[in-house]
């Protein structure tokens, strides 16, 4: 047997497998990109219009930089703010949306990512009982976990991080010129 058969010959043919297989990925990629970019952003529309059922629209409002924040949007009809952050948990990201009337107190918060543990972090992420407690704390201050805002029990990590997203909320909310 020849060396073109026992060794070039799969090489040669691995590699085309592998070309025609990251062109297809490729294709599929730019084809699916714009969708999931319309989805994601058409779930992010509704989940502002959840926390602030009485907003006509929302506009994004430019000029803030706060560390986690991702975005900041302003009810059209002054209604309110919808601020979108971020903080590291136990098991990855967890995005946070935060609600805040005119006057500077958060309205409702709202978990639109996370991956926390089923069973332990999942109860800070995915239980808006929980949620329920950030509800009409004033934004003039950060709050403290156990002071302000109750830690859930076997869920600290997580309970830290919904703090330190709602935090740089708060800090967001402050600096809206």
């Amino acid at each position: 047997m020849s060396n073109w058969n026992r060794v070039i010959k799969p090489i040669v043919v691995l590699c085309v497998i592998c070309i025609v297989i990251t062109g297809a990925l490729a294709a599929t990629n730019a084809a699916t990109a714009p969708v999931i970019a319309e989805a994601k952003a058409a779930a992010e529309k509704a989940a502002r219009s959840e926390l602030l059922p009485e907003a006509d629209d929302f506009k994004e409002v430019t000029g803030v930089s706060v560390e986690n924040v991702t975005a900041v949007f302003e009810a059209t009809n002054g209604t309110g703010y919808v601020i979108t952050s971020t903080a590291k948990g136990y098991g990855g990201t967890i995005t946070v949306m935060s609600a805040f009337t005119p006057d500077g107190v958060i309205k409702q918060i709202k978990v639109t990512e996370a991956q926390e543990t089923p069973g332990f972090g999942s109860n800070v992420t995915d239980t808006p009982s929980y949620w329920e407690r950030y509800a009409g704390v004033d934004a003039g201050k950060q709050l403290v976990l156990d002071q302000d805002i109750d830690r859930h029990s076997g869920a600290t990590i997580s309970s830290k991080a919904l703090i330190k997203a709602v935090n740089s909320a708060i800090e967001a909310y402050n600096a809206i010129p």
